[in-house]
């Protein structure tokens, strides 16, 4: 026997002026290090890069793809522990090791038929500023520097590599209408 659970109603609230400014978002442009992670720098014996991830920002990131929403990571890093985190997220559209963002945020922008007005950018230092300034929707988590905080439009309550991203995620599912329909599909 099969019993009809009621639906589940989301309790996440976010500002008007937030979701207004995230509604046009299809592309959004993520830094790894400070805003993926946690922002330390692990190195092994053998002097092999590693980073830690969280499973939070993971699925949120799979949940922007299923809502038509592209994650674009653009970073000064390369390692092989983020491309192998990035290919497991199915996330294409990928630039690593550049410190010039702008460049690499604008081809991909190119490549998607999209402007910065389809755009939002999370970063954590100098280097994402110009990605952040020319976005619709800027986030930065509460650890970055104190110029990239004042740019951002909404600071995540999670920290970077703990959630974070994921919090973002959730601001522009809700602004796109999907993810009241995503949590009843995983609700089930």
């Amino acid at each position: 026997m099969s019993t009809q659970l009621p639906p589940l109603s989301p309790t996440l609230n976010f500002a008007p002026e937030l979701l207004l400014r995230a509604q046009a978002v299809r592309v959004v442009f993520f830094d790894v290090d400070g805003v993926l992670t946690d922002g330390g720098l692990y190195f092994s014996e053998a002097g092999e890069s590693m980073k830690r991830f969280h499973t939070l920002d993971g699925h949120g990131i799979k949940l922007l793809q299923r809502a038509g929403i592209t994650p674009a990571v653009i970073s000064g890093r390369d390692s092989a522990a983020l491309r192998q985190r990035l290919a497991a997220l199915g996330v294409t559209r990928v630039r690593l090791g550049t410190e010039d963002k702008r460049p690499a945020a604008e081809a991909i922008l190119a490549e998607l038929g999209l402007d910065w007005s389809a755009a939002a950018a999370m970063g954590d230092d100098w280097p994402d500023l110009p990605m952040m300034r020319r976005a619709a929707l800027a986030c930065a988590p509460s650890t970055a520097h104190a110029e990239v905080l004042a740019i951002a439009h909404h600071v995540p309550l999670r920290l970077p590599g703990a959630g974070a991203v994921r919090e973002l995620c959730d601001l522009l599912l809700v602004a796109s209408g999907a993810y009241g329909r995503e949590l009843q599909d995983a609700a089930q």
